[in-house]
Parts: C-alpha cells; sequence; structure tokens
C-alpha cells in the first residue's frame, strides 16, 4: 500500500526538497559540534582491576586493547540465565564485522561484553555468523559499574541509574545496551572516556540511516519493533546449528 504523500510537480518538490535541505545542514554542523565537545571531555583513571573470560583465558580490561591505545566496549545484552542475545543488540552486532579492519588500521579495537557465560556467547556468535571479538564479564562488578546490568536489590527498590539519570525500574531489565570507550596510555593506565546509552548509539546503525532515507522510514510501531534476529526473518536462511 502506498504511503500517503502528496503528489506534486518537479519544480514543487524540488523547492520542498531544498527547505529540507537546510535543516540537514543545520544537523550536520550540530552533529560537527558535538562530535567536538564529546572529544574534549575530561576522562576517569579506571582504578578497578576488571577481569573476563575469553577464549585465550582470562584477560583484564587493559588486556582487551590487543595492542592498541582505543577500546570501544559494545554492552551486549544477553543475561547470564538467557538463552539468545537480545534482538535489538544482534541487530548491532550485525554491524560491527564490516567495521573492524577499518577501526582496527585507526588504532581502534572493538569488542562485546556481556555478562552471560562464554560459552553461550561463542554458541551464540557462531550461530549468528559473527566473527567480532565478545568476552563474558560473568562474575565482575564491570557491567554493573557501567550502568548496564541490575542487580535484584536494585530492581527491587523500583528506581535503577540508566543514561545518566534515575529510571524506572519498571522500564528496565536486569540488563541494559550501551557502548562505552577507554584510552590506554604508554605506561599501561586505563581511562574511561565516554559512555552513551539507549538511542545514543544510534548513529552506528547504519542500517536505520539507510532506512530513515527510504519512502517508508523505520516504519516502525516503537523503537526497532521490527527487528529481530537475522536468522528469524521468514526469508532468512536456516539458522547455522552451534555444534555443526
Amino acid at each position: 500500500m502506498r504511503p500517503h504523500h502528496e503528489i506534486v510537480s518537479e519544480n514543487e518538490w524540488l523547492a520542498a526538497r531544498k527547505a529540507l535541505l537546510v535543516l540537514e545542514k543545520e544537523e550536520t554542523k550540530l552533529r560537527d559540534k558535538v562530535r567536538a565537545e564529546r572529544l574534549s571531555l575530561p576522562w576517569v583513571k579506571v582504578e578497578k582491576i576488571y577481569t573476563f573470560e575469553t577464549p585465550d583465558g582470562r584477560k583484564t580490561l587493559a588486556d582487551l586493547f590487543d595492542g592498541r591505545s582505543q577500546l570501544i566496549v559494545y554492552h551486549f545484552m544477553y543475561g547470564p540465565d538467557w538463552e539468545a542475545g537480545c534482538p535489538g543488540c544482534s541487530f548491532m552486532a550485525d554491524h560491527i564485522d564490516g567495521m573492524l579492519p577499518h577501526l582496527n588500521n585507526h588504532d581502534v579495537t572493538m569488542i562485546a561484553v556481556s555478562r552471560a557465560p562464554l560459552e553461550k556467547l561463542t554458541a551464540y556468535r557462531k550461530r549468528m555468523n559473527w566473527t567480532f571479538p565478545w568476552v563474558s564479564a560473568f562474575g565482575s562488578d564491570f557491567n554493573f559499574d557501567y550502568h548496564v546490568s541490575f542487580t535484584k536489590e536494585e530492581l527491587a527498590s523500583g528506581k535503577v541509574m540508566y543514561n545518566y539519570r534515575e529510571t524506572n525500574a519498571a522500564d528496565a531489565h536486569d540488563e541494559l545496551p550501551g557502548l562505552s570507550a577507554f584510552f590506554k596510555d604508554e605506561g599501561g593506565t586505563v581511562y574511561h572516556t565516554y559512555s552513551d546509552y539507549a538511542r545514543g548509539g544510534e548513529e552506528a546503525l547504519g542500517t536505520l540511516m539507510i532506512l530513515d532515507r527510504a519512502p517508508k522510514g523505520r516504519n516502525e510501531t516503537g523503537t526497532l519493533s521490527f527487528v529481530k534476529r537475522k536468522d528469524e526473518y521468514a526469508d532468512a536462511p536456516k539458522a547455522r546449528s552451534c555444534c555443526d
């Protein structure tokens, strides 16, 4: 069914398009300003020693930089008792592998971190046909300290801290998404430089940026309401077994 739009002449369309272009240029300039402000934020020294389970054994946060000075952590929602990763986080993860060669060449390592045990992450990554590094923070304070995981006590209290504000626990889960950035200096000291949550990392979702230019847009009833795991769409190839 065709969306309802006024049908006009080419000249009328061009006038409307130029008016929109003014707003688009304002948005671009605002993004440039926000980007500059983001880069000028002060940093916080990471004092706590966080450890993670990886395919190569237990590693610290400093180890995860993998020889580079910058680390981007995607806080992937996958709780210890979950049977599969969050569909929305899986949608984000579908974008990571294509970025890795460019990020790595720019002195940036990108990984995903979840609280599910490593064996669950490894099996799900194989199912989704991803290759990016994914480590487990099971048993670590990392997710709790960066406000993407919440204890039963926090949820029972009725309020949790998420996206830099107190949030009604009824609107939260025990896991929520986010992205955090870290820097490691030549002496090995690690600094927390940035974190965003909720829709803060939306610009990393190239699929949404393309949909925003499609005739029907995102065509969603709520944020990411249309998203499924990529092997669960009606025309998706059959999912690979985790054990083949």
